[in-house]
């Protein structure tokens, strides 16, 4: 709420005549609400999953199976905080007023409107979250509207938002975007250290053009250079192909080591494609043949140097770890947009006071790092000015440490730009 009210989004309060209860048509007396078909791609997709999963709610509650709703409720409460909301961080963050920008407003128009229905969706389940939520929502119309969400009707399915085929193409971009970033995990590669590539390998090539449309997605999320698409198996992973002892034991007894070091022998990637185009492999084992069905073996993907991988349902992703000195560099100044960040919050600066900032240290590469980025940590940090040098005036500074360089950071507070282009 703070950038709306920020960038001047009324929200209900532009639209005409008793309210009622804000339903759809009720919004779209706004003149600054604009049609579901013409706004972008993600707006249509979170508003999409809003219908899909009201249906589905509806659908367990009349079987009376409410811990089914609620998991519902709790997929579409994660896709809304955790990648519509992020996705569109620059939309909310643009310098632009939501009057001036329509990209804006239909950003602001999209998560009101999911807001304001799931704020009914969730009433049966969490009554008083529910409340909040709408006397928050509906505060600027309190007039016009009903009292209490209580007092409103249970939503209604809007079939015709429903696109599967959008929804499936978001599942799966999601995937790899959670893959990169369970291999950066295990790599104990930070996020903000910027990477080289990333390979996709796609258990179908059905998406990978609309996935290719969308590569600057993938860039920003896993935070890499390039991105390279293949439907087959990955020559930067192997696959290890174990025998599944519990279930495998009694039936192969004392052949099971046997069987362990035959599989260990085969090629683990031409396995693994039998497994999942027949759902057995046959094994040679002594004179006698071993049909294993995919339950009785287990898979482990191991990437090879120089790369990590993580394995999902529709794709294997695999990350490049080696650093350039060129993105330790990105990376340090990325550190550097957090710490100053941090600093921000810690001087109770608002959203946007512009500053300055002083840095005083003793290293050559985060000199450099912050000279190539200079544009980037300015523009994310609000800052008029990077000094490397001591403040002339009593600037309180506090000791930080990136990449194991010690620097003494700190910010003045200037005066505050009228536009929401900044983030605290």
């Amino acid at each position: 709420t703070i950038y709306a009210e920020i960038d001047g989004f009324a929200g209900a309060s532009e639209a005409t005549g008793q309210l009622d209860q804000l339903g759809r048509d009720e919004l779209a007396t706004a003149p600054s609400y604009s049609p579901v078909t013409e706004r972008t791609e993600l707006d249509r997709w979170i508003l999409g999953e809003l219908a899909s999963t009201t249906a589905e709610v509806i659908e367990r509650m009349d079987r009376y199976d409410s811990f089914g709703a609620c998991q519902q409720i709790s997929a579409l409460v994660d896709g809304l905080s955790n990648w519509y909301v992020r996705r569109c961080r620059d939309r909310y963050w643009g310098k632009a007023k939501a009057a001036e920008s329509r990209d804006k407003s239909d950003a602001y128009w999209t998560l009101y409107e999911v807001l304001l229905e799931l704020s009914k969706l969730v009433a049966p389940f969490v009554p008083f979250v529910a409340e909040s939520m709408w006397q928050t929502l509906t505060e600027s119309v309190r007039e016009r509207v009903r009292t209490s969400v209580h007092l409103c009707d249970y939503p209604t399915v809007a079939s015709q938002r429903c696109d599967s085929l959008l929804s499936e193409r978001m599942r799966v971009l999601r995937e790899v975007a959670s893959l990169g970033r369970s291999a950066r995990m295990d790599a104990k590669l930070k996020v903000r250290q910027p990477l080289a590539s990333v390979e996709v390998s796609l258990a179908s090539n059905i998406h990978m053009a609309w996935l290719t449309e969308h590569d600057q997605i993938i860039r920003e999320e896993l935070n890499v250079k390039q991105i390279a698409y293949n439907a087959g198996n990955s020559p930067y992973i192997e696959y290890q192909i174990l025998p599944n002892f519990k279930l495998l034991g009694p039936r192969v007894g004392k052949q099971l080591p046997s069987l362990k070091k035959r599989l260990a022998s085969l090629d683990g990637a031409r396995l693994l494609a039998e497994l999942q185009s027949q759902g057995f492999v046959d094994i040679e084992l002594g004179e006698q043949t071993l049909r294993l069905a995919g339950d009785e073996l287990e898979v482990r993907l191991k990437a090879k140097s120089g790369w990590a991988a993580a394995q999902g349902r529709e794709c294997v992703v695999v990350l490049s770890t080696d650093l350039t000195p060129e993105l330790i560099r990105e990376g340090m100044a990325r550190d550097l947009v957090r710490l100053i960040q941090d600093l921000r919050k810690q001087r109770d600066c608002q959203f946007t006071d512009r500053i300055r900032v002083y840095a005083e240290f003793e290293n050559a590469e985060l000199t450099l790092a912050i000279e190539e980025n200079h544009a980037t940590i300015a523009g994310e940090t609000l800052a008029t000015e990077i000094l490397f040098s001591a403040p002339t005036n009593q600037i309180e500074k506090q000791s930080f440490e990136i990449s194991g360089h010690t620097l003494q950071l700190g910010i003045e507070t200037l005066t505050a730009v009228t536009n929401s282009g900044g983030q605290a």
